[in-house]
């Protein structure tokens, strides 16, 4: 691997941390901060960054992207200290299903995805992203519906994902495009395709299409909004972003929705918590949005990789050979240290 592609993962002295930081943190044994190219361009991201830390339950993660104030990122905090701390609750399987995640590349690269992902019978394509066109969208969609069919034949399903990005109007004339384009291949849901609840709804009414919520529920003061006005069919739950496993949890149940679990872009690490939390699903078991390591050039620990389409209910612990390898990166230490004492001072908040 290219050197300046090489995950970068350092050690953060507990010492350096302010007191409050440091009760708020009570039980961790280790912290860690990575830095991780990615292999595309996904949302905007070109790399991940993030916190791992350990306590008497195993490693966990918190990787809030960098568009999130200290509010919003002290919940993925939240969620890290949880796992760090906490079991998770017993799993109900020991295998989740998984869906192959398709960014916006060339229909040949998408091709070749489905190709190589490991057996998923479900493909999850980014659609919608500015300066990219229906027409450009709808190849890609041919190119993995064609390909699903090929590797899983009947068994093959695909989920669209706006991120917010349409109109209503727009989503109700790009939804049946787009579902023309699959062909014979059934469009699982279309994901947020509209930014606001009573949004989804009036698409939800208009379309033949499932809808699912994600930014709705993970960004949303009331995640039960989109259940009450009947904007969903699916509740998409990442489980940093709610606040935790069992927070994550409590509401895919309430809800009373159809559940998916699925990814932030973490490392291994974080994965296999989201794997954990899928694997608590009551129900039969939708594949999850949880095989996203191959986005990153590299991880700090085993890459959780799908074979015959799912992934092992296992929990990962980062490569303690990776651990200071790199050279000292002051400025992602520096950056991290003050983002975590912001995190920390809001959960203390909440905590009064």
């Amino acid at each position: 691997m290219n050197v300046a592609l090489q995950p970068t993962l350092l050690r953060i002295p507990m010492r350096t941390l302010s007191r409050q930081t440091r009760y708020a943190l009570e039980g961790v044994t280790d912290l860690l901060v990575y830095k991780i190219a990615m292999t595309t361009r996904f949302r905007g991201v070109t790399r991940r960054e993030g916190l791992l830390l350990r306590g008497q339950a195993g490693w966990a993660e918190a990787a809030p992207f960098w568009n999130y104030d200290d509010a919003e990122s002290a919940r993925w905090l939240a969620a890290a200290l949880e796992s760090a701390r906490r079991f998770p609750p017993i799993p109900r399987r020991k295998f989740v299903p998984v869906n192959v995640t398709i960014p916006v590349v060339s229909p040949e690269d998408a091709y070749e995805r489905v190709t190589s992902s490991g057996g998923c019978a479900t493909a999850k394509i980014k659609v919608a992203e500015p300066g990219v066109s229906i027409e450009r969208d709808c190849a890609r969609i041919g190119a993995v519906a064609d390909a699903l069919r090929q590797r899983v034949g009947e068994q093959a399903a695909i989920r669209l994902d706006a991120n917010g990005a349409w109109g209503v109007d727009q989503a109700c004339d790009a939804i049946p495009a787009m579902t023309e384009a699959a062909g014979a291949v059934p469009i699982e849901y279309v994901e947020q395709p509209c930014l606001t609840v009573d949004e989804l709804a009036q698409v939800r009414r208009r379309v033949d299409v499932p809808i699912a919520a994600d930014e709705s529920i993970r960004r949303a003061q009331d995640p039960m909004e989109v259940a009450r006005k009947e904007a969903a069919d699916v509740v998409i739950i990442k489980v940093a972003p709610l606040g935790g496993v069992r927070a994550a949890l409590r509401v895919a149940r309430k809800s009373g929705l159809g559940v998916v679990v699925s990814s932030a872009l973490e490392t291994s690490v974080g994965l296999s918590v989201g794997v954990a939390a899928a694997a608590a699903v009551p129900g039969v078991s939708r594949a999850a949005g949880l095989a996203t390591a191959s986005l990153l050039v590299g991880d700090v620990t085993e890459p959780l990789v799908p074979e015959r389409g799912r992934l092992p209910v296992v929990r990962r612990e980062p490569d303690h050979e990776l651990i200071d390898r790199t050279p000292v990166d002051g400025d992602l230490l520096s950056r991290w240290g003050m983002r975590l004492e912001g995190m920390a001072e809001h959960l203390g908040a909440g905590a009064r």
